[in-house]
């Protein structure tokens, strides 16, 4: 606690940027060596301004035990960069904030395939349609929705996620306690319940403006990449956008109106090389390899049934080509129930798991004593046979194969 005290109390110095935080931390090694140092030390410090170093002379900790006692009182939890669980990927961005405040459980990220999802507060009906559909189907999938909790697509994109199933980060300009928008209270309660609400801010912080872009760059950090629903060519997302790029992380976009304010943003970014997104699925398929047992293949039945409804006079029933004109890769020929497939393409893996589920219904336990292939390598190769749509999910964690592997016989 004695320790807990000296982070709060760096991290609450107004005249501090968090990249100046992580050059006192540089050099003390620690924020109570950074406490007590000699005035003179801080001039040792690169970066830092006569504001800054001002600040860092005021020595009182009453508002630090003021936090300390206001978090105890509304159950917060208190995260700082020394912590082990501190997520790995926040801690390696430029400026990652000292301290987080948490309300909720909060997820492992370093494990998660986080997904950030933004766009304007003011969109249109298939902004938000997109949005609600983006969350519900990267819920389902296996992912983790992070998002900020404004009107609008912030909205959506969290109410679809959590009709998914799915756990859900808000990242805050606020205190966790501090509920704004106010007609968002109701979902402040949610978020916490399903997955957590995260803030650098101390709990009673309001919201400023200028939070809000510094907020960004936390949404973007914690995430392994984000999209962008509807926003304009100068707007807050795009903001979190440049934050991502600047960090490394992937930049995937929904199409828009040709001519429409709100789809130029994410149609340019489309243009400078974004991944073309039009559902949850497209973006999850990218990490498939990575975090083969996060993703998961609902029931599409359900999915469809729970998928929000396109808006008024949006329609998805325009004539699309045959089947027969786009056949399936590399189906060669069907059988009464199952498709032939040539086993080029395929890894050894994924033969040998195809073979072992001509015969029923198996779970990966099972798949794992049947062929002697290593957990990972099974889940790994499952992960790719459904994406394929050469092996499909049961309740149970059952898996299925909706192909067979062609041989001499159905030449």
């Amino acid at each position: 606690m004695a320790t807990l005290k000296y982070w709060l109390w760096l991290s609450t110095r107004k005249g501090l940027r968090p990249e100046q935080v992580g050059k006192l931390l540089e050099h003390f090694g620690a924020p109570e060596r950074a406490y007590y140092a000699d005035p003179e030390e801080y001039d040792l410090v690169e970066g830092l301004t006569p504001a800054a170093r001002t600040d860092l002379l005021g020595k009182s900790l009453e508002r630090t035990d003021a936090i300390l006692g206001e978090c105890d009182r509304l159950g917060v939890r208190i995260l700082t960069l020394g912590d082990a669980d501190y997520p790995d990927r926040l801690k390696n961005i430029y400026d990652p904030p000292a301290v987080l405040y948490v309300k909720g459980r909060l997820p492992a990220f370093d494990e998660e395939i986080a997904v950030a999802v933004v766009g304007s507060r003011k969109p249109s009906a298939y902004g938000r349609w997109m949005a609600g559909k983006l969350g519900l189907e990267l819920a389902e999938h296996g992912a983790l929705v992070v998002s900020g909790i404004a009107q609008g697509l912030d909205t959506e994109a969290l109410k679809g996620a959590l009709r998914g199933g799915g756990a859900v980060v808000s990242v805050l300009g606020c205190g966790v306690d501090v509920c704004y928008p106010r007609e968002n209270r109701w979902l402040y309660a949610d978020v916490a319940a399903s997955g957590a609400l995260i803030s650098e801010y101390p709990p009673g912080t309001e919201p400023e403006g200028w939070h809000f872009p510094i907020r960004n760059r936390i949404i973007s950090g914690l995430s392994l990449g984000v999209v962008a629903v509807e926003c304009g060519l100068k707007s807050g997302t795009m903001s979190t956008v440049k934050q991502a790029l600047d960090q490394d992380r992937d930049v995937f976009a929904v199409p828009g109106c040709v001519g429409a304010l709100l789809s130029e943003g994410p149609n340019r970014l489309i243009q400078q090389g974004a991944k073309l997104v039009t559902g949850g699925l497209d973006i999850v398929r990218e990490y498939a390899g990575l975090y083969p047992g996060r993703v998961r293949f609902p029931d599409s039945a359900r999915a469809m049934e729970e998928a929000p409804k396109a808006p008024e006079g949006y329609s998805d029933t325009h004539e699309s080509p045959s089947r027969e004109e786009e056949p399936r890769e590399k189906v060669i020929d069907k059988g009464p129930q199952q498709a032939y497939i040539d086993r080029s393409g395929l890894t050894d893996d994924q033969i040998d798991l195809i073979l072992a589920l001509e015969d029923g219904k198996r779970t990966a336990e099972e798949l794992v004593d049947l062929t002697q292939i290593p957990a990972r390598r099974i889940l790994s190769a499952l992960t790719m046979l459904q994406i394929q749509g050469h092996v499909v999910e049961h309740p149970g964690r059952r898996f299925e194969s909706t192909v067979r592997l062609r041989t001499g016989e159905e030449a």
